[in-house]
């Protein structure tokens, strides 16, 4: 019976993703928008996010709602409609809007932001088939990407990514991160014009000075920093988030927005403005005067450590507190990675907090690291975790909460954060349908 009833799901989920792409190719040819593929391994929700707020200012636009970056999500994100999970009254649903956006006439989007994300191989060359780009931002590519246990190499995600990369449109633009040397590889193959973005000289929208944290009352509220642009160079800041994270984002928000002739000081306040997805380095208030950096969405290598340089160069009054979760879909890589971060969060944070099977070798490096064992706690569950570390805390603490999605972190934030009532609006991952996983 078992078998019969996955069966008929399997089929059910075939004929709905096959109907919600032809609705979503018939959309896009008959409306024409303009489509931004947001694609990387790290950073591609904030990101999108950014764009969106800039693009906002002067077009109509539509971005994927959360992470929506499957064969799923990029129709849904088309069609404007939500995940049914497992809900087949809603997929109809979703289906019936698609057929009602084709025969109609409808007030369309002029721009859809689409974040672009690879699972499993063949993932983006299934979407680069149909899914045509103006404009096409990679954001990074590291050594370690998420989701690599599912590929024979990570040099073989790149190619996935590069899928949506060949897709771009003979005369549209390529937004690239110039800090990463595997994004810029992609460079000699764009046929249409090239933007660069970051840190280091010859980025055509550049950071110039350092990235600074903003203060109010000795708590951090944000970080601010200055963009060279054409010669020119303009002060950005952004509230409540912290970290690199955000600056690379805002910086191919910047380049973009500047390439569709949108006022510089005008996307400054965009970015000002700017609210972070809930999980993604996102500042909260804690129990008992602390604070929380909510970066409980995903984890991965590349991620964590952005994490702990951040928690770093905070300045605080009471204690640094890590909670770091497993860092899942890592394959062969998961013992060393989990280790070398535990090697890192040595004198970064005064007590370190383990959540998951996989972050037992988070602890292990830590130890090996020189870190006291006194200091390092494990746990299972991330919600023992969260009842744990409000005995530990005290005014003026802060506490950076990390992990993948498997090991739901979000849960540890739930338990210590000052307004619980807000975990609906504040926190990742609080749908019904997640709730009950």
């Amino acid at each position: 019976m078992f078998i019969i009833k996955f069966k008929m799901k399997s089929f059910f989920k075939t004929i709905v993703v096959f109907l919600l792409i032809l609705e979503a190719r018939i959309i896009l040819w008959k409306y024409k928008p303009k489509i931004v593929a947001v694609t990387g391994s790290v950073g591609k929700t904030t990101t999108k996010d950014a764009l969106y707020a800039v693009l906002c200012t002067k077009f109509f636009v539509r971005k994927s709602e959360k992470s929506f970056n499957s064969e799923v999500g990029i129709p849904l994100t088309i069609l404007g409609c939500p995940n049914g999970w497992s809900n087949p009254f809603i997929w109809i649903t979703n289906l019936l809007e698609g057929f009602a956006l084709i025969i109609l006439k409808n007030h369309y989007p002029k721009w859809l932001v689409i974040e672009v994300g690879a699972d499993r191989p063949g993932d983006i060359k299934t979407i680069s088939k149909w899914l045509k780009p103006d404009i096409v931002v990679v954001t990074r590519l590291p050594n370690v990407p998420v989701h690599v246990e599912f590929f024979r190499s990570p040099e073989e995600v790149v190619a996935e990514k590069k899928y949506i990369v060949d897709a771009l449109k003979s005369d549209g633009i390529a937004v690239f991160n110039h800090d990463d040397t595997k994004v810029m590889e992609f460079k000699k193959d764009v046929l249409g014009k090239v933007i660069t973005f970051g840190f280091l000289e010859g980025a055509d929208v550049r950071v110039s000075g350092e990235v600074t944290n903003m203060y109010r009352n000795k708590k951090p509220i944000g970080v601010r920093f200055r963009v060279g642009v054409d010669g020119k160079s303009i002060p950005i800041q952004m509230r409540g988030v912290l970290g690199r994270q955000h600056v690379y984002p805002a910086l191919a928000a910047l380049a973009l927005g500047i390439s569709q002739d949108i006022n510089i000081v005008k996307i400054g306040e965009s970015l000002k403005k700017l609210e972070s997805s809930p999980g993604r380095m996102r500042l909260l208030d804690g129990i008992k005067g602390s604070y929380i950096i909510d970066d409980s969405y995903n984890s991965s290598p590349v991620a964590a450590t952005e994490a702990l340089h951040t928690l770093n160069e905070l300045e605080v009054e009471g204690k640094k507190i890590a909670v770091l979760g497993d860092m899942t879909e890592l394959g062969e890589y998961t013992v060393e990675e989990h280790k070398k971060i535990g090697k890192q969060a040595v004198g970064v944070c005064d007590i370190l907090i383990t959540v998951g099977i996989r972050a037992r070798y988070i602890a292990e490096g830590a130890l090996a690291g020189g870190m006291s064992e006194k200091k390092i706690l494990q746990y299972e569950d991330s919600r023992r975790a969260g009842k744990e570390l409000e005995s530990i805390l005290e005014e003026g603490d802060v506490v950076l909460i990390k992990g993948s999605q498997l090991i739901r972190t979000e849960r540890t934030v739930g338990e210590i954060m000052l307004h619980p009532s807000q975990k609906a609006q504040l926190l990742v991952r609080q749908e019904r349908a997640w709730k009950r996983r």
